[in-house]
């Protein structure tokens, strides 16, 4: 069969799909395990309060997009990002979700609420394979609708074991899992260095009033502790920017259905940090709860290696 056929044409359409998926779930993955690995790395950071924390994380992101803006000479890149309203706008929407989940989980992970963040994430994939039904028009299958019916019970039992629904949880699911949908929607237009610099540029002001307030508060610890301490600041642009470019390029390559399934990576390392390193209670209904929130996932994961074999097998076929 010669170049020329459509049979060639398919065969490196398919290659081609399948290098995207393999890059993107190498993206995705990597920058779950740095999540997974936050925890440790907000507690370092202490005496610096959680919203000190974020405040510096905005804007030491926005710096370390600068710089890699430069290095990459991708400065008119941006310029004609900034030129199309409706991208500014709507990574100025992203910003906002990014924003609320990066506060809540910075808060949770300084007051020992480790365990309740990771439930969030854990409950994130369903949420991220719910918007991509009701938004994205995205078809689900029937072993799918059941592991979201698993998850609503868990969401219940746990409820009923805090005595309050687990807001924590759901804040962290909720806004991570609408900050992926408006990546995925903008991903083809706006690349992941860019993405973040609008975001981070909406929040700058947020950032500076929040250090002011804190400021005249209590105080800023910045450049008062130790030199490690400083630095661990300094880093935290790159600690923050560096996981959500990847995740914005895994966003590009992936479908948001299995965006969601993979999303557990993270989960897992910050429950055995919470559980094992940070002895956090787990009473027997946290453990129901968790593990029909695990049942859910299983769920998921079983149906989308099964799903995903007749599409490989096709594409492997000789046209």
């Amino acid at each position: 069969m010669d170049a020329g056929t459509p049979g060639s044409t398919t065969g490196a359409d398919a290659r081609s799909l399948h290098s995207t998926h393999r890059s993107g779930l190498m993206f995705g993955g990597l920058s779950y395990l740095l999540w997974g690995m936050l925890p440790l790395y907000f507690l370092l950071l202490t005496p610096s309060g959680a919203f000190e924390i974020v405040a510096w994380r905005v804007l030491f992101s926005l710096v370390f997009c600068a710089v890699i803006i430069t290095v990459t000479r991708a400065w008119n890149v941006l310029g004609r990002a900034l030129r199309q309203r409706r991208i500014v706008l709507t990574m100025g929407l992203a910003g906002i979700f990014i924003f609320i989940n990066w506060q809540t989980y910075v808060i949770a992970a300084t007051t020992g609420h480790v365990v309740e963040a990771a439930l969030g994430y854990f409950i994130n994939p369903i949420i991220t394979v719910l918007l991509g039904v009701f938004v994205l028009r995205e078809r689900l299958r029937p072993l799918q609708w059941v592991a979201i019916g698993v998850s609503f019970l868990a969401v219940v039992v746990l409820a009923v074991g805090y005595g309050s629904l687990p807001w924590i949880s759901l804040i962290l699911a909720f806004s991570f899992g609408f900050y992926g949908l408006i990546k995925k929607r903008v991903g083809p237009s706006v690349d992941a260095v860019t993405g973040l610099t609008l975001e981070t540029a909406w929040l700058a002001p947020v950032a500076i009033v929040q250090l002011f307030v804190v400021s005249s508060l209590s105080g800023l610890t910045f450049g008062t502790v130790s030199p490690v301490h400083t630095m661990g600041l300094l880093a935290a642009g790159v600690i923050t920017a560096v996981p959500l470019l990847l995740f914005a390029a895994a966003a590009r390559r992936l479908p948001l259905t299995v965006l969601g399934l993979i999303q557990f990576v993270a989960p897992v390392l910050q429950f055995l940090v919470g559980v094992f390193v940070l002895k956090e209670a787990m009473p027997l209904e946290r453990w129901a709860g968790f593990g029909l929130v695990w049942v859910a996932l299983i769920i998921l994961t079983v149906d989308m290696v099964a799903s995903g074999r007749a599409p490989r097998r096709a594409a492997l076929e000789p046209a």
